[in-house]
């Protein structure tokens, strides 16, 4: 249950990357690969658990057999609630119990190799700093950062939405390349200040310039184009983008 090449990581750093990428790789399942992940959780298998791997992939598989496990296991049996509920209740409490275990395998990491006090509240800290996978998955993470877009001035908001004409001159063609930030002398605040405003709704990290990003056209929320599998190429013939949220919305299951 390695997902690629094992490690242990041994610094702060070290931990924090290998929470992000295990936690990239929950995001997915329970978003952008929900479908495959909905039909791998059969309620007529044995105890499944949701598993993230450094590498951002996941996988859906039975616990460790070594006792005790070289890891803290994710929760057990999750596919048994799976038709017991509306299905965005049971990926909510997927998501919960993924949160939690997230947290016991960094500050496993934490406790095995002596992080002391001030390594373990900086490690809390850059981890506290991150939307929760339940922030994500219940739309809680969008919400925080469509807020923070409503509270800038009609300008900024004027700016983001002619961003969607792109450089064809085409107006039918999703916004993407990045956020845009708001003029450099308004309210005194400069690009840096703007874009680090700009977060993404899926991962929820902030905007970075070396990034492909993408605007969902019904909820004017951004995104990496590597959270929803978008690339620029791709983007160029997308007439009207729908994140996997808003396209889940209106997707009903028997």
């Amino acid at each position: 249950m390695d997902g690629g090449q094992q490690y242990n990581p041994r610094t702060v750093e070290e931990v924090f990357r290998d929470f992000k990428g295990r936690r990239a790789g929950l995001i997915k399942a329970l978003t952008t690969d929900v479908e495959e992940f909905y039909q791998q959780c059969d309620p007529e298998k044995e105890n499944l658990c949701l598993y993230g791997f450094p590498s951002e992939q996941w996988e859906v598989n039975l616990p460790a057999e070594e006792v005790p496990p070289e890891l803290p296991e994710p929760a057990l049996g999750i596919n048994f609630a799976r038709d017991g509920m509306q299905e965005k209740d049971w990926l909510s409490l997927v998501a919960v119990h993924s949160d939690a275990w997230l947290l016991s395998v960094a500050f496993y990491f934490g406790a095995r190799f002596g992080f002391d006090r001030a390594d373990r509240r900086k490690l809390f800290n850059m981890i506290n700093d991150l939307p929760t996978i339940f922030d994500v998955v219940s739309g809680t993470a969008k919400k925080q950062s469509k807020d923070k877009s409503s509270m800038s001035n009609h300008s900024s908001t004027k700016s983001k939405s002619n961003s969607k004409v792109t450089q064809h001159g085409s107006e039918s063609q999703p916004k993407y390349s990045r956020p845009q930030p708001k003029d450099e002398d308004e309210d005194g605040l400069d690009e840096d200040d703007e874009q680090g405003e700009t977060l993404c709704g899926a991962c929820g990290e902030n905007y970075a310039s070396d990034e492909f990003w993408i605007c969902c056209d019904i909820c004017e929320i951004w995104f990496h184009g590597k959270c929803v599998k978008i690339t620029p190429a791709r983007a160029e013939h997308i007439k009207q983008y729908k994140c996997p949220s808003c396209s889940n919305n209106k997707r009903t299951r028997p």
